[in-house]
Order: structure tokens, then sequence, then C-alpha cells
């Protein structure tokens, strides 16, 4: 783009010095500007598609790990449940047991 723009600064004072410059010249150089706008277009399009699809799979690869430490945070959770279950169940057998063998005794009174 570089190059385009500095050969259509010396096309326009050739232009403005020489009677006999040809215009179509100055309109060629256009059609490049323009080839290479849209060549520039492209491969910002381009570019930016690339990033967002690396931006949704990073996405993807988060979700999925967010899913899986999820579930092993409620696989931790149900276990403790369980063990808290476990734990409540044998302290009210103890009780119990306990009551069964307390209440088989004679008050001294």
């Amino acid at each position: 783009m570089e190059a385009l723009l500095s050969q259509f600064t010396f096309l326009s004072d050739q232009a403005l010095q020489d009677k006999t410059f040809d215009p179509s010249t100055i309109e060629d150089l256009m059609k490049l500007f323009e080839l290479e706008s849209y060549k520039a277009w492209a491969a910002m399009e381009l570019e930016q598609e690339k990033e967002v699809e690396e931006a949704e799979e990073a996405m993807d690869r988060a979700e999925e790990y967010l899913d899986s430490v999820m579930e092993s945070a409620m696989d931790d959770f149900r276990s403790f449940e369980e063990e808290l279950e476990r734990m409540e169940k044998e302290e009210l057998e103890r009780k119990s047991a306990w009551k069964g063998l307390s209440s088989g005794k004679v008050h001294p009174s």
C-alpha cells in the first residue's frame, strides 16, 4: 500500500507538470488501490474469523473444565453426605442400645 501511495504522489505531481499526461494512468493506479483494499479487508476478515474460532474453542475447553470440577465437587459432596448419614445412623444405634441397657436398671429410690 505504501508503494501505491508513493506512486500516486509521483503521478499526481507528473499530472500537474506535464500537459500530455494520460489520466488513464491514475485510473489504473486507483484500480490497484481498490484491489489492495479488498485484499487487506479479506485478510483482516479471515484473521477475525480465526480469532473468533480460537476464542470459542477456549470457551469450550473452559466449560468442559468447569463441568469436570463441578462434577468432582458434587461427587465429594455426595460422599460426605453418605458418610454423615452413616455416622448419624451409628450414633442413633448407640443411643438406642444405651437406652435399652439403662432402662433395665432399677432406680434406687
